[in-house]
């Protein structure tokens, strides 16, 4: 008999495989860098596209990325990620950036850290010839940012699981996007996924910790919103996008 944690891998290996499938994800002679934050996400990402590039056609090529941010106390055990890395075949490269938070500025800690970060992932992946990033959100991130677009920004928008990048030559990919938190969640907790070192000093609640929230007590009134919220997203042509990105 198969254990919770085999069922899971199963589970989470085939909707990973689907959304390759279904959101035409990967192309022979991709080089895809992930973003690898050292969260749970990313870890479960790192280790279904580790499995993955051993697969021949289409044909790929995986590395990661940890960035390190100099001036923000957001910390991982790099030693772990180093070693989780090469347990799934996958090299990692450890970058450290910072921004000058003695400027007087109307943006948040958390925008610039987040922005001068995302900076240092788009100039490495395209100095060293990477043609797609890989990053770890999964169908739970993509819907609450919906929400967020829709309730704070007027838009209903979300984050792409494939976008195009209209100003270089990157496209972003999501493959985790079918993919629920719980069952992640889950499969890192049996799998003994090393949680971060330090959490980000700047890190409280806001309004996607409340979209979340709201999002459970809809759940509960319909088990099948996320996805009736996912099919309207397909429906407008908000999961594949083309972006303009200014860094």
């Amino acid at each position: 008999m198969r254990t919770r944690e085999q069922i899971l891998n199963h589970m989470i290996y085939q909707r990973f495989q689907k959304a390759l499938t279904e959101y035409a994800m990967l192309s022979d002679g991709d080089r895809i860098l992930i973003g690898l934050s050292g969260g749970k996400d990313s870890l479960c990402l790192l280790e279904m596209l580790g499995r993955r590039q051993r697969i021949i056609k289409p044909r790929i090529e995986v590395e990661a990325i940890h960035v390190r941010m100099e001036n923000i106390k957001y910390e991982s055990d790099t030693s772990y990620l180093e070693a989780f890395a090469e347990k799934h075949g996958v090299r990692l490269h450890i970058v450290t950036t910072s921004f000058d938070d003695t400027k007087k500025t109307d943006k948040p800690a958390c925008f610039l850290c987040s922005w001068h970060r995302r900076k240092a992932l788009f100039r490495f992946a395209q100095d060293t010839g990477f043609n797609k990033i890989a990053l770890g959100h999964h169908m739970d991130d993509i819907i609450h940012t919906a929400m967020l677009n829709q309730f704070y920004q007027e838009s209903f928008s979300t984050m792409p699981v494939v976008m195009q990048m209209e100003k270089m030559p990157l496209t972003i990919i999501r493959p985790l996007c079918l993919l629920i938190e719980k069952d992640i969640k889950e499969y890192a907790e049996l799998c003994g996924y090393k949680k971060q070192v330090k959490l980000c000093p700047y890190e409280k609640a806001s309004n996607r910790t409340d979209m979340k929230r709201m999002f459970e007590e809809i759940e509960k009134i319909n088990p099948e919103a996320r996805y009736s919220v996912w099919h309207a997203l397909e429906k407008e042509g908000k999961l594949k996008k083309l972006e303009t990105v200014s860094l």
